[in-house]
């Protein structure tokens, strides 16, 4: 029987919320069973962008990131939001190790390649970019990962990473050997019928049922990558994958009664 493993990623609005994130992280210091953070970078890089006088570049809502950007977000994601996360999981008596994907060549990218756009600095990965004997031993080790959206091409180049992706991938890469169980946490109740209505969260979702919403356009286009990658994990071996609001953490790995559950 496979040992059990959370792999949780939070996003930027809890990132914002200093009172909110302490709460998230009360509770995730409180799982017991095996453990993996992922997080994304919240407003902070785009402000400090803003003082500093780079201009931001988005394509079709999509960030351009050169090389000016992913100084910034190496220092933001890699840097101060990592190091802010770990530092509160260790006062909760959590053993937490912060990480970006050139840590111990933990996750390997490629530069993205697009026919029409340079994207600039920004990594692609699948599962096989995943170091998953060493997250393995580290796990053994009783330590908690917490790996930002920073990855690199073991070339000596850095590259911004969507965290969705790297929570997906390092699901599917250790669903091998673990009983893995991969949330999405952000600031909904689960995917939602209507938007507006936090009581409209649809309870499953499968690959036929993704289509007929995205085509009829009931999907609001921040959770298309999210539920993207959710179908993916799925796909490949991960044994559970939900999207969940944040502050129902303890709630649902208690009861497992929270948020959107996806599956085949």
């Amino acid at each position: 029987m496979k040992e059990k493993l959370y792999i949780i990623k939070i996003g930027g609005s809890l990132i914002d919320d200093e009172e909110l994130l302490e709460q998230f992280l009360e509770q995730f210091a409180e799982i017991q069973e095996k453990k993996i953070l992922v997080h994304g970078g919240g407003k902070l890089a785009t402000t400090l962008a803003d003082k500093l006088g780079i201009k931001q570049k988005l394509v079709n809502g999509r960030r351009i990131t050169d090389k000016d950007t992913l100084d910034i977000v190496a220092m933001v994601y890699a840097g101060g939001i990592n190091k802010n996360i770990v530092a509160k999981l260790q006062q909760k008596k959590c053993k937490a190790i912060g990480f970006s994907g050139a840590d111990a060549n933990l996750i390997k990218a490629k530069k993205r390649e697009h026919q029409e756009i340079d994207f600039g600095f920004v990594g692609d990965i699948t599962e096989k970019s995943v170091n998953r004997k060493l997250i393995s031993k580290l796990l053994k080790l009783k330590l908690v990962p917490v790996f930002s959206a920073i990855t690199h091409d073991k070339k000596g180049h850095l590259f911004n990473t969507n965290a969705d992706t790297i929570a997906s991938v390092i699901a599917q890469a250790l669903s091998i050997k673990y009983d893995v169980e991969l949330l999405y946490c952000f600031d909904k109740e689960g995917v939602l019928e209507d938007v507006n209505n936090p009581a409209s969260v649809i309870k499953n979702i499968s690959e036929e049922e993704f289509s007929i919403l995205k085509n009829e356009g009931k999907l609001h286009k921040g959770i298309l990558p999210k539920l993207e990658n959710a179908l993916g994990a799925v796909k490949n071996n991960v044994n559970k994958v939900f999207l969940i609001k944040e502050t129902e953490l303890k709630n649902h790995i208690e009861n497992h009664h929270a948020g959107t559950e996806i599956c085949l």
